[in-house]
């Protein structure tokens, strides 16, 4: 997939880079929010995100849980960061189709 792709996933969503604090930078110039505040992304949206190294596939799982603690989604990346971006776009999918029903 690659941090590229994430980003333009994140940003196809209507994410922006308005407040660049929390965010890391692409070697493109681009704003992306770091692992930590997509975490808190995740927490304002209702939902406990948790990000883990999978040593055997050397990647990293995004896993995300409603309040009752019901599994919501996961997604996987090369990096920690990758893998958050991805799954906070996921995230911002999923909301805007629920708002749309």
């Amino acid at each position: 997939m690659g941090i590229d792709f994430a980003i333009d996933e994140l940003y196809a969503t209507g994410w922006t880079s308005l407040d660049s604090a929390g965010c890391g930078r692409h070697d493109d110039g681009r704003a992306y929010p770091t692992p930590e505040t997509v975490g808190r992304e995740f927490e304002q949206a209702g939902y406990e995100l948790s990000l883990r190294h999978i040593q055997l596939f050397d990647c990293y799982r995004a896993e995300w849980r409603d309040a009752g603690g019901a599994a919501a989604g996961a997604v996987v990346g090369q990096t920690d960061a990758e893998a958050a971006v991805y799954a906070l776009s996921q995230l911002r999918r999923a909301i805007a189709i629920s708002s749309a029903s």
